[in-house]
């Protein structure tokens, strides 16, 4: 059975809504992901903590991206790496980079997840979709 609001065969990727770094890696994935694959959410969002607690995540501190892939859940230097994979040429090429081991992959991005409110800021608020691309987000009654 998937996770809440998600169908079994969705793309969705989970993101820190207050987080300068996280938003702006959202809007990316909404500019290059042309054949709108993904949905988004952010983790402080109704929908967002409910997929957390499905998995068995925690709920109010956010270390890493979460990108599920129909029912399976990647985290940390995975999801990027897979996410990655999924966009239109040229960003799978960036993918090359699964050959590093997993532990200094992810020792890295835990690096700057860890710093990414000093190192790029943080909202006061999670920013809301814009009208444009309100349907690129998971919501209550999609599921």
């Amino acid at each position: 059975m998937p996770a809440p609001y998600i169908h079994k065969n969705d793309k969705v990727v989970l993101f820190d809504g207050v987080c300068k770094l996280c938003s702006a890696w959202a809007r990316f994935l909404i500019r290059f992901d042309r054949n709108r694959i993904f949905k988004l959410a952010t983790v402080q969002s109704r929908e967002g903590q409910a997929i957390l607690v499905y998995y068995g995540l925690p709920t109010d501190t956010f270390e890493t991206m979460v990108y599920i892939n129909g029912e399976r859940l990647y985290t940390k230097s995975t999801a990027l790496l897979g996410i990655l994979r999924a966009l239109p040429l040229p960003w799978p090429t960036f993918a090359v980079f699964a050959v590093v081991p997993r532990k200094l992959r992810d020792w890295l991005y835990d690096r700057i997840a860890l710093n990414r409110y000093r190192f790029f800021g943080k909202y006061d608020h999670c920013l809301l979709p814009g009208p444009d691309n309100e349907s690129r987000f998971i919501h209550g009654d999609d599921k």
